[in-house]
C-alpha cells in the first residue's frame, strides 16, 4: 500500500484538472502556485506554450506586504499586465489547492479589477 503525501494528492488533482482546461491567446489560463511564504501566478496560453505575463510575491511592491494583502495585490498587478497585454478573459486554473484563503482572495481581486474568470 502507498502512503500518498499531501503535496502528491495535491499534484493528482492538479493533473485531473489541467487535463480538462486549457489556455488560448484569447483566453490565457491563469496558474497559481502557492507557497508557504506567498503566492505567484501566470497568465499561460497553452496552444502556443508561452507565459503572457507573471506576478510573483518575492517583487519589491509585494515583499513587504502580509500574505492576504499579498493575494489581493498580486491579483491587481497580473490583471494590470493582462489588460496591458490586451487580455480580458481568462480561465483559473487553482493548481491543486482548496479554493480557499490566499487561492481565492487572488481569484476574487482579479476578477474585481476587471478580467473575466
Amino acid at each position: 500500500m502507498t502512503v500518498l503525501t499531501k503535496e502528491t494528492r495535491r499534484l493528482k488533482r492538479r493533473r485531473r484538472v489541467r487535463a480538462k482546461i486549457s489556455g488560448t491567446p484569447t483566453r490565457p489560463r491563469i496558474s497559481v502556485f502557492r507557497s508557504n511564504r506567498g503566492i505567484s501566478a501566470q497568465l499561460v496560453d497553452d496552444l502556443s506554450a508561452r507565459t503572457l505575463a507573471a506576478v510573483n510575491w518575492f517583487e519589491p511592491e509585494l515583499r513587504s506586504l502580509t500574505k492576504a494583502e499579498c493575494s489581493k495585490r498580486a491579483a491587481q498587478l497580473l490583471a494590470e499586465r493582462a489588460k496591458a497585454a490586451g487580455i480580458s478573459e481568462a480561465v483559473f486554473d487553482r493548481g491543486g489547492y482548496q479554493y480557499h484563503g490566499h487561492v481565492r482572495a487572488f481569484a476574487e481581486a482579479i476578477r474585481e479589477a476587471g478580467i473575466t474568470v
